[in-house]
């Protein structure tokens, strides 16, 4: 069982950086795939990026350009998500997700919300122009 809490999130003007934390409980932390997600106001839910549970694979959504980059430190159970050449396009609420061996069976596909276990509760990310 993984409770998961984002912290980082705020205002940044275009052109800034911003690095998303996201702290997790639980003795098996290192043993689950951890991915960020995000959601505008009056937009779905989208991907952005994701992790294996060894650090050793990283996923990310072709809109990040370059731009975001996500690791894990499996000693501090916590993942994290630089975000720089921020656009007022990334502002949105961003969740950590974390996916355990059942939610990889259940879906394959890194960038399906399904995938996922568990989810915190959010933090606000705000780009002005």
């Amino acid at each position: 069982q993984v409770q998961l809490v984002e912290s980082g999130g705020g205002l940044v003007q275009a052109g800034g950086s911003l690095r998303l934390s996201c702290a997790a409980s639980g003795r098996t932390f290192s043993t689950y795939d951890m991915g960020w997600f995000r959601q505008a106001p009056g937009k779905e839910r989208e991907f952005v990026a994701a992790i294996s549970w060894s650090g050793g694979r990283t996923y990310y959504a072709d809109f990040v350009k370059g731009r975001f980059t996500i690791s894990r430190d499996n000693a501090k159970n916590t993942v994290y998500l630089q975000m720089d050449s921020l656009e007022p396009e990334d502002t949105a609420v961003y969740y950590c997700a974390a996916a355990g061996p059942l939610g990889r069976l259940r879906s394959g596909s890194r960038d399906d919300p399904v995938r996922y276990d568990y989810w915190g509760h959010g933090t606000q990310v705000t780009v002005s122009s």
